[in-house]
């Protein structure tokens, strides 16, 4: 949505896209990022997968001309539950859908089978609004999140805090899968 903008733009540079990446987001929503992503970047290919209809038809009519030439894919799909080949994407990414994971420990599992090696995910979400932190946000990441990342095999697991976006905090945690 045009309202996430910012963090999307954001988000974006923090994948740090090369030539020929192929990119998964999870929770693909409207298909804003999507559409950056093709227009700003030279991924490969972009697959978006998202569990409303409504949803994916407007990132469809988003990207209707990158849909038809297969440089971008849109899926239905759980983000809870992953369905896709061991080592697929370069980079995952996802935009405020952390608070929606059921098993935080899980999806970073799934994330771990589907990026190859040497490849990195995004998580970026709010964790406060003006002058209050989210305790319980703040928490998740801390008790689940973040050691559930490490005892997968994620290394360089961060916690980088982005830009004040309509007074919501924007952070992110990053990690990569080890070149074998």
């Amino acid at each position: 949505m045009r309202q996430h903008q910012p963090e999307t733009e954001w988000t974006i540079n923090l994948l740090n896209v090369q030539k020929d990446d192929i990119i998964l987001e999870l929770g693909c929503g409207a298909g804003y990022a999507i559409e950056r992503l093709v227009h700003q970047t030279a991924a490969k290919q972009i697959v978006g997968v998202d569990s409303s209809s409504a949803m994916l038809r407007s990132v469809q009519k988003r990207n209707k001309e990158a849909i038809r030439s297969n440089r971008v894919d849109i899926l239905y799909g759980d983000l809870n539950k992953l369905a896709f080949q061991n080592e697929q994407f370069d980079k995952v990414f996802t935009i405020h859908t952390l608070y929606f994971w059921e098993n935080i420990s899980g999806t970073l599992a799934d994330l771990y089978k589907v990026l190859k090696p040497g490849g990195h995910f995004v998580i970026t979400f709010c964790d406060g609004k003006n002058d209050v932190i989210w305790t319980g946000v703040r928490d998740l990441v801390q008790v689940e999140l973040l050691p559930a990342a490490k005892k997968y095999g994620f290394s360089d697991v961060t916690f980088v805090e982005g830009l004040v976006s309509r007074q919501f905090h924007t952070v992110a945690v990053i990690g990569y899968k080890p070149l074998n």
